[in-house]
């Protein structure tokens, strides 16, 4: 077997149906498996996986045992060749997989490799491509200085060798994920990507950033930016400089500094970008029912179109996962970034559309009768 994507769920089921339904046409024609691994949500993550995607391997925890320890479970079942950390709240272009299996094929001394990540609202996701955080750099980053935390070494659309990548997308060799242990279990969530990246540089290997694969990260679904997100956040930066820098005295500086933007951050991790109202709501497929369920559920008129080239402005705009790739739709969404748009999208054959305007809230999901 070639490819094994193995995706860790909490409590997302209809984020989790999205990410199936790219992930399966990504990989149609790739020898492959995918793995959930359910960390107890304790909803209809389950049901409708069966009745959606009944080939999929699910393997359901009895507790939350974190993101290191989930995907690790997840891991010891694999039998590619191939590996793909993914976050549920991801979509990937149909052309992602063997994209990066060419790139690895060409490419030397191949670590981990990630892609060009984007939020729901289109735009770039800094974290796709970071520098090691050494004390010097997180002193930095504490104080508002972020050039030598993300990489700036490579452009957006550039590919290039990089540090750190994010957990949210990491794709690698399985012999390599097992080589270094995988994630480390003492980190229950957060700072395990930071962790996980340096450890396969210190083995000898280089990570690389792909810039020309562009795929979803939308965030805010896997993340609650609540006290409790701050604690385990911080937690993990705690870990990591005590199990890598223990002897610098930056690390004693940065643990303090890691307080006080804890402290700081309480005020303002829930700020988020205002709501726009849209003026015109658009549905790209040729679905007739579809338009009819959604103009009933919206109680707004709906246009319909397909074609992506026109610039849409102000626009709540629909997208049909059965009438559109979702290469053209993640094309789509970064093209028409900044104009003060909308974006929902419909996986194949579900009666529900869903989107995100900002990487620091929880998106909606709107269901329909079809």
């Amino acid at each position: 077997m070639k490819l094994s994507v193995v995706i860790l769920n909490y409590k997302v089921p209809f984020y989790l149906l999205l990410c199936l339904d790219s992930v399966k046409k990504a990989t149609a024609n790739i020898s492959s498996e995918i793995i959930v691994v359910d960390n107890k949500s304790e909803d209809e993550s389950f049901n409708l996986v069966s009745k959606y995607f009944p080939e999929v391997i699910f393997i359901q925890n009895t507790e939350n045992q974190g993101f290191s320890k989930g995907n690790n479970l997840g891991v010891a079942k694999a039998k590619g060749e191939f590996l793909c950390i993914l976050n549920p709240d991801t979509i990937v272009a149909e052309n992602c997989f063997t994209k990066l299996l060419d790139f690895h094929k060409r490419t030397e001394n191949v670590g981990a490799i990630g892609t060009q990540l984007l939020d729901g609202s289109g735009h770039f996701l800094p974290e796709s491509k970071r520098c090691i955080p050494t004390p010097k750099v997180a002193l930095e980053k504490l104080l508002g200085i972020s050039k030598n935390y993300y990489n700036q070494k490579i452009e957006t659309n550039e590919n290039g060798k990089t540090e750190v990548l994010v957990g949210a997308f990491m794709f690698l060799k399985t012999s390599i994920y097992r080589e270094v242990k995988g994630f480390d279990e003492a980190f229950y969530m957060y700072g395990e990507d930071i962790d996980l990246s340096y450890r396969i540089l210190k083995a000898g290997y280089q990570n690389y950033y792909v810039g020309d694969i562009k795929n979803i990260h939308f965030k805010g679904e896997s993340t609650n930016r609540d006290d409790v997100y701050l604690q385990r956040f911080y937690e993990a930066m705690f870990i990591f400089y005590q199990k890598h820098f223990k002897n610098s005295l930056q690390s004693f500086l940065v643990k303090f500094g890691l307080k006080f933007a804890k402290t700081m951050n309480k005020f303002s991790h829930n700020n988020v970008k205002s709501e726009t109202i849209s003026e015109h709501y658009i549905l790209f497929s040729n679905n007739k029912e579809l338009k009819n369920d959604l103009e009933k559920s919206l109680q707004k008129p709906l246009q319909t179109e397909m074609e992506l080239d026109i610039e849409y402005s102000n626009s709540y705009l629909i997208f049909d996962a059965e009438s559109l790739s979702y290469k053209d739709i993640i094309s789509a969404m970064h093209k028409l970034k900044n104009r003060k748009n909308k974006f929902r999208i419909r996986p194949s054959f579900c009666n529900f559309i869903l989107g995100s305007e900002h990487s620091k809230s929880k998106g909606e999901v709107l269901k329909f009768n079809l």
